[in-house]
């Protein structure tokens, strides 16, 4: 079935619908990881987006369940150059197409996603609705005007609270869309994991006495978690804090610090980022539209992006409290970060 990609620029790609046949609204990016996309599809930080895959041929080894990294898949679209019908893995379950039939998400493939992603790098990303209809920009507008992702974070993050038994370090986890892998990443080191809903309240959190609090990774501005920067203010200075990604953005605005949105963000498994502590450059797996444009006064800076400069990690001068920006879990991406983990461990 034809599908069309209609931008908020105007600008129009015609392709062939897969997945599940039903016109979907969301903030148009892209990821140049060359593998992965199971992850990326149950990534919860892409809830609202519509994900563009630079590399040509998606699909190729299939679609398998032990390597999800949420619940469901989280993505408003997924668009890519061509998808695979006979995808080829000894671990493969099930192809793309019928995945994402059940996750009723829509595909579009066939469009020239290299000049897509140009548009993006040179304009931003912007909002976009892949239709099955022939409809023009001024048909869509209401569409996209009425595209809201402000509540992303509530609806990706746990109802209730979960408990993951272990003989380590007991560490409370605020949910903000966290990664399995972050989980997986904390389970090997024996950690007693008790993850907590977003709106948790911080009276609650600290009935546990947990060694360590973790702020997730999730999706959306972290300007809207207003509720969730007051919880996080009670907790600085009680428990050593860590955290990944949104909770390095909440946690900078909860010291005094400020975000900004990045043109076209950074999403893929090839990112360099020097590690000023390690005084060692480490490839990494990203995803994210936002970043910490201000540091707070009692913060210092532990790692740089090298394509850019800006800040990708942070470090407290006296309480303990770290933070990074990119992914240490990967999931996908270089595995290279791992050790991480041991230093959020370090500030018990």
């Amino acid at each position: 079935m034809k599908a069309r990609l209609i931008l908020q620029d105007g600008t129009v790609f015609e392709g062939k619908a897969f997945g599940y046949l039903k016109d979907s609204v969301g903030e148009v990016v892209f990821n140049t990881s060359m593998t992965g996309y199971g992850e990326i599809l149950t990534d919860p930080s892409y809830f609202g987006q519509i994900v563009t895959m630079t590399y040509p041929l998606i699909g190729n080894y299939g679609i398998n369940l032990e390597d999800v990294e949420s619940r469901g898949v989280f993505v408003k679209g997924l668009i890519v150059r061509e998808k695979s019908d006979t995808p080829n893995n000894f671990r493969c379950e099930m192809d793309i197409d019928t995945y994402l039939k059940q996750n009723k998400v829509i595909g579009i493939e066939g469009i020239d996603t290299r000049a897509l992603t140009k548009i993006l790098r040179n304009n931003g990303t912007m909002k976009g609705i892949i239709t099955l209809e022939n409809n023009t920009i001024d048909e869509v507008q209401n569409k996209l005007d009425e595209f809201d992702n402000t509540k992303a974070v509530k609806t990706v993050t746990r109802k209730e609270i979960e408990h993951i038994k272990g003989s380590g370090k007991k560490i409370a986890v605020m949910d903000f869309g966290v990664k399995e892998n972050i989980l997986r990443s904390f389970k090997e080191r024996n950690c007693d994991i008790t993850i907590f809903p977003s709106t948790t309240k911080p009276s609650e959190i600290l009935s546990i006495n947990p060694d360590l609090i973790f702020l997730s990774n999730g999706p959306g501005d972290p300007e809207d978690l207003e509720d969730v920067i007051e919880n996080i203010k009670e907790l600085v200075g009680k428990k050593p804090i860590a955290g990944i990604c949104l909770g390095h953005q909440l946690l900078a605005l909860t010291l005094g610090g400020e975000t900004s949105k990045l043109k076209f963000g950074h999403r893929g498994g090839n990112h360099p980022v020097k590690d000023l502590e390690e005084e060692k450059v480490f490839i990494t797996s990203q995803n994210h539209g936002y970043y910490v444009s201000k540091m707070p006064e009692n913060m210092e800076v532990t790692h740089i992006n090298l394509n850019d400069n800006t800040v990708e990690g942070m470090r407290h001068k006296t309480l303990p409290i770290y933070s990074v920006q990119y992914h240490p879990e990967a999931c996908p991406g270089p595995k290279d970060n791992d050790y991480i983990f041991d230093k959020f461990l370090e500030l018990i």
